[in-house]
């Protein structure tokens, strides 16, 4: 009966090799605690293919914009017991794409068509720049468009007759705002719902991880709802106020707390006016009326004094 076959190993020039790697770079690795100690065997070192999947994992957490630290804390945590499929998974699920849009493709000439048929080098840079477009490795005429609504949007404020600089301009400073808003709401959802799986080191296991992930996943479109709805809500508000304000109509006077409104004859209004101006008219009343409640206390109190001493004197 044949037992297990031999586990393969590697000495540290092959292992860089089989893991189309540097020397340097594993031994930078084991310095910064990011890959395991090799066992030592005799004077030589011997690598195991635990270390080739390692070195794979790093490679995989780079090529996806991890620095060197973040990986190790994430290798970290599945070296004390989380499983790295669940964490990796919670990554995906937070890094993918956050909207249902599909990213498209427009030639040079179709970018110029769109905004009127006059190239604008500079425009066009500005916009890389913004990530409204990526330019195409393969295809020099050619642009990747992120967020075709994106860009739809600035077809229309541009044929409606907004500048393509008014257009970056304003995109920079809204970016700048909703990121913002994305950044309190990172805040809120952390400290309410995710505090929990990155605090309590029970819940740091792939199971947990997995929940996390589904978490995010359900969570994920309630920003954007909430902004859609809060958007719409203050458009509306503030281009009504807008709109009122410049064809010169009369604003409506917001109650004050603890008023109420009262209907009274124009005439009654009109004399008040003449009387002491318009700006006034709420302020005179009110004490008119004061001075009135208050003469017809002052006459029932007398008038209480007066019965209390006739009937006090004898008769």
């Amino acid at each position: 009966m044949t037992g297990p076959p031999p586990r393969r190993t590697y000495r540290i020039e092959d292992l860089a090799h089989h893991t189309a790697t540097t020397v340097r770079t594993i031994r930078a690795y084991q310095d910064r605690g990011l890959l395991p100690r090799p066992e030592r065997r005799g004077r030589a070192n011997v690598y195991s293919e635990a270390h080739v999947t390692r070195l794979h994992q790093i490679a995989h957490l780079l090529d996806r914009g991890y620095t060197l630290a973040s990986i190790k804390e994430l290798l970290d945590a599945w070296d004390t017991g989380r499983g790295l499929g669940g964490v990796l998974g919670l990554v995906t699920e937070v890094e993918g794409p956050w909207t249902d849009e599909r990213p498209d493709r427009v030639t040079r000439a179709e970018l110029d068509a769109r905004f009127g048929g006059t190239p604008d080098d500079d425009a066009v840079s500005e916009a890389v720049e913004l990530g409204v477009l990526e330019r195409v490795d393969d295809d020099p005429d050619a642009f990747l468009v992120p967020s075709p609504q994106e860009l739809s949007v600035a077809v229309e404020l541009h044929a409606a007759g907004v500048p393509l600089s008014a257009i970056s301009g304003h995109l920079r400073e809204l970016r700048g705002q909703v990121e913002h808003i994305a950044a309190r709401f990172l805040e809120f959802t952390t400290e309410h719902v995710f505090a929990r799986y990155l605090d309590d080191p029970e819940r740091h296991t792939d199971a947990h991880a997995a929940e996390a992930a589904s978490l995010v996943r359900r969570l994920r479109p309630l920003a954007q709802q909430t902004m859609d709805a809060e958007l719409a809500r203050a458009m509306r508000s503030l281009a009504t106020r807008h709109l009122r304000t410049r064809l010169g109509a009369e604003q409506p006077r917001e109650e004050q707390p603890g008023t109420r409104s009262v209907a009274l004859p124009a005439k009654t209004i009109d004399a008040v006016e003449r009387l002491v101006g318009s700006g006034h008219v709420s302020e005179f009343i009110a004490l008119a009326a004061e001075r009135e409640v208050m003469a017809r206390d002052l006459d029932e109190l007398a008038a209480d004094g007066v019965t209390a001493r006739q009937v006090d004197e004898p008769p």
